[in-house]
């Protein structure tokens, strides 16, 4: 094959994140919504289901978290970066749009049609943040608006959270908004990155629990949940304070230059 179109150790995972995409599309379709539209399941079926759509993104989390650490340790392939591209668009725009799309079909106090237009808002979103990831040059470290997997996350957290119908909508809104907005987020590295990951093991384990309806499932559930809408909100802070932290480090070192 041409050196151009071969496939690296890191685009091998990030077709793994393109496939927990669709996988999370399939289980949602089979397992929550045909259920509904023809009244031949159970609420458990429709949990299990919801859970293991869910997990599948996070899975997604990891294969991208990962491909970009192999991608830097090892080489990446000359597609490497569209590939990065499509298979987000996939996990973490059309599956949680998709998700918030059926949860509008399945929930008893939802509108429909409005819905169907809170998932388009989502899907556009993700579009629109990864075509700029594309083209804009930002400095080492952070990302501009909330990146396209902690968005995907809040997204069915906010969903799962089972809140009123109108809070529910704004929220979904709302991170929409952060995705494409001009809020620093610090990229996942070092310690962050190890706490991502472990955050992702444990929402996987909240999930498990609330799947087999486990005793104190639902309040795990609802916990974490919670959680990430609140990580979502202070993680930006983390990268504002090195910002500042770096302007004070800029100006002692200015006043030291001009006493000097």
């Amino acid at each position: 094959m041409p050196l151009s179109t071969r496939l690296s150790i890191a685009d091998t995972l990030t077709l793994g994140n393109a496939t927990c995409g669709f996988m999370a599309v399939y289980f949602t379709t089979t397992g929550v919504l045909i259920p509904h539209l023809t009244d031949s399941g159970d609420g458990g079926m429709a949990r299990s289901s919801a859970a293991t759509a869910v997990m599948l993104m996070l899975m997604a989390s990891v294969f991208d978290l990962f491909d970009g650490i192999v991608a830097r340790k090892l080489r990446a392939s000359a597609m490497g970066a569209e590939l990065d591209n499509l298979s987000d668009l996939i996990s973490f725009g059309l599956a949680p749009a998709y998700f918030v799309l059926v949860w509008g079909m399945v929930a008893t106090d939802a509108n429909q049609h409005v819905s169907a237009l809170a998932a388009i808002v989502v899907l556009l979103a993700v579009v629109l943040r990864l075509a700029r990831f594309s083209c804009v040059t930002l400095r080492d470290g952070i990302f501009q608006g909330m990146p396209s997997p902690f968005g995907a996350l809040t997204v069915v957290s906010i969903v799962l959270l089972e809140l009123p119908f109108i809070p529910t909508l704004l929220a979904i809104i709302g991170t929409a908004w952060l995705m494409v907005s001009r809020v620093e987020y610090p990229k996942p590295r070092g310690k962050l990155a190890v706490g991502m990951l472990s955050w992702i093991v444990l929402a996987m384990g909240m999930l498990a629990a609330w799947a087999l309806d486990s005793p104190g499932g639902e309040l795990l559930l609802q916990t974490g949940c919670a959680l990430q809408l609140v990580l979502g909100a202070v993680i930006p802070l983390f990268a504002t304070a090195r910002r500042v932290n770096t302007f004070r480090d800029n100006r002692r070192e200015a006043r030291a230059a001009a006493q000097g």
